[in-house]
């Protein structure tokens, strides 16, 4: 076993924390580069200190995941699934079960809660939103954005479904009620199932080919019948065929 190696057990055994399913050379470089910030010569010293400070663990979490998230990210693709995906799903059930998987710190489950609301208000939908990470699900759970983070939202939304005080931006309870955060990971956790809809973007750009693909043959039997998995910009299903999906427009791959 070799000194990387090492340390992925380690992790697993004093955090429950499994790497094995991302890509090494990426995974080992965000690693190494964060020790020689941290001046930590070896692995063995790193788990030591990650064990005593808390602080030295949650850089190290910070480091190892890109919390990056936006509403409305991708615009155009929103736009698929209001006019096109969400219509389609609607012949099939009239209260959509949706699950936004790797969530990060809301923006996504927010932004599909306001189209809900908006643009198909009589059912009674429900959405799903986890992450591994705790840190960023209390922030999401809070539903509290700077300005800055809020200006990807149309100002029509904005004005409707946020609460402007002390130049922040808090998430209306209209669009809280619909969501449930949870913590769960991907790589370990059972999956619910029976979804109409699940959103994975931009999440899995790190794991291995063969995590990717276990991933999404768990996304499909998650999904019932003509249900609908949205992926992220860069993360095209290679083996969707092989999987049972069919695309149904580009990043949506559809149950049949």
């Amino acid at each position: 076993m070799d000194k990387y190696e090492y340390f992925l057990r380690e992790l697993n055994k004093n955090f429950d924390l499994d790497l094995l399913g991302y890509k090494r050379p990426q995974m080992e470089r965000r690693i190494n580069s964060l020790m020689r910030t941290l001046q930590i010569k070896t692995y063995e010293e790193f788990i030591k200190k990650m064990r005593e400070d808390q602080k030295i663990f949650n850089r190290f979490i910070d480091h190892l995941t890109i919390n990056v998230s936006e509403f409305f990210r991708n615009k155009a693709q929103w736009d698929v699934l209001k006019e096109k995906i969400i219509p389609m799903l609607l012949l099939n059930n009239k209260h959509l079960k949706i699950w936004s998987a790797g969530c990060s710190t809301g923006e996504e489950p927010y932004t599909l809660a306001m189209i809900l609301r908006e643009h198909f208000p009589e059912g009674n939908h429900s959405i799903l939103a986890t992450d591994f990470d705790t840190r960023v699900l209390n922030k999401a759970t809070r539903g509290i954005y700077s300005q800055k983070e809020a200006s990807g939202i149309p100002e029509p939304y904005l004005k409707k479904y946020f609460i402007f005080k002390n130049n922040i931006y808090r998430v209306d309870s209209s669009l809280t009620k619909l969501i449930t955060f949870k913590k769960h990971n991907l790589l370990k956790d059972t999956f619910e199932s029976n979804f109409d809809l699940i959103l994975c973007r931009n999440v899995v750009i790190y794991f291995t080919d063969e995590t990717k693909n276990q991933l999404y043959r768990k996304f499909f039997n998650s999904l019932i019948s003509k249900g609908v998995l949205f992926t992220g910009s860069t993360e095209q299903i290679i083996q969707a065929r092989e999987i049972g999906f069919k695309s149904v427009a580009i990043f949506f791959y559809q149950k049949p």
